[in-house]
């Protein structure tokens, strides 16, 4: 029987995760039933929202099961099918990541096409982090011609991809918030932004205020807290806000209050908005006709930061949850 290594939930977090709340465990790999395939992941993904699941409540997604595996976005080589619509060799992407090997019904993968971009673009650009940078800049907080775009986390995986995709989008000026200068100046050199504001230099608000005078149009929140409140002062009349993630937040022990300046909101006949991405997959199918055009003839640049072997999965979402990505952060179990 192949042997097969995976991540298991150890102990529920309290506060920021370490290392001891996650177990490398060897598991042997069962033959397909039919129906099933067995995947040899190449890739995983691991992102903010998975600290929620580490959580013991229920929430918009079931939380991780102590002493069983973790979950997430993978892309893999199929090595056994007993399904004629998934055959043996193609390279499929499903949400049994966090393991070496995986066991499922077919109609859980997803076959993606390597000849158009690599298999682990379909994690980063052209899977659900480049459908969320597009669904919240055409559908939750839409980009206008001429509009001041800012975003929130501009160097994570989909801040990388937004701040392009506003200027795609029409937007007149583009503005990302990220900690530290080495990662400001990516974010103008690289991603598509006019400037970068750095959070750990001083006062938001000021910052803000000299990168936006007249105010902003459009605001791409991860981060929540004091980057929340900044947006909502900064608005312009008819504003726009996309509530896509507030990572300042979900090592918080105790609730987390809310900014005191909604009100303002109304004043400026402004709108908030939450989304959930996968309220958005209909978008799929034209979002990776735009991106993966864009990706080819260069316009569309994407940065990964990766860290090797299932061992050390753990270690990159402890690493991406501090901000030690630029991109998507993504760990490569297996030559591809």
């Amino acid at each position: 029987m192949t042997v097969s290594r995976e991540i298991r939930l150890a102990a529920h977090p309290v506060g920021e995760p370490g290392p001891e709340h996650f177990e490398l465990v060897e598991t042997g790999v069962p033959e397909p039933e039919e129906g099933q395939i067995v995947v040899r992941n190449t890739w995983m993904s691991v992102d903010p929202y998975m600290r929620g699941r580490m959580r013991d409540e229920e929430s918009y997604i079931p939380p991780f099961q102590l002493g069983a595996p973790l979950e997430g976005s993978a892309v893999g080589e199929v090595v056994a099918s007993r399904s004629a619509a998934v055959p043996v060799g193609a390279t499929v992407v499903h949400f049994l990541g966090w393991r070496e090997y995986a066991v499922m019904e077919a109609a859980a993968a997803t076959v993606v096409d390597t000849t158009v971009a690599p298999a682990e673009a379909y994690l980063g650009a052209l899977g659900a982090t480049g459908l969320t940078a597009y669904a919240a800049l055409t559908e939750v907080a839409p980009v206008r011609q001429g509009d001041v775009v800012l975003i929130s986390a501009a160097a994570g995986a989909v801040g990388t991809i937004a701040g392009q995709l506003a200027r795609k989008l029409g937007a007149a000026r583009v503005i990302g918030s990220a900690g530290g200068a080495l990662k400001g100046k990516k974010l103008v050199e690289k991603f598509g932004y006019d400037v970068a504001v750095d959070y750990r230099a001083g006062s938001l608000a000021a910052q803000l205020a000299e990168a936006a005078p007249d105010g902003v149009d459009v605001y791409v929140d991860h981060v929540g807290g004091d980057h929340l409140v900044a947006a909502i002062d900064a608005l312009r009349p008819g504003g726009r806000i996309a509530l896509v993630g507030a990572i300042s937040t979900y090592n918080a022990t105790s609730p987390v209050p809310g900014p005191a300046n909604l009100f303002s909101l109304a004043a400026k006949d402004a709108t908030m908005r939450g989304m959930l991405v996968n309220s958005y997959f209909h978008l799929f199918p034209e979002w990776i006709g735009k991106a993966a055009g864009w990706l080819a003839d260069g316009s569309l640049h994407t940065e990964l930061t990766v860290a090797e072997g299932i061992a050390q999965a753990p270690s990159a979402f402890l690493d991406m949850m501090r901000g030690g990505n630029v991109g998507k952060m993504l760990v490569r179990l297996a030559a591809c």
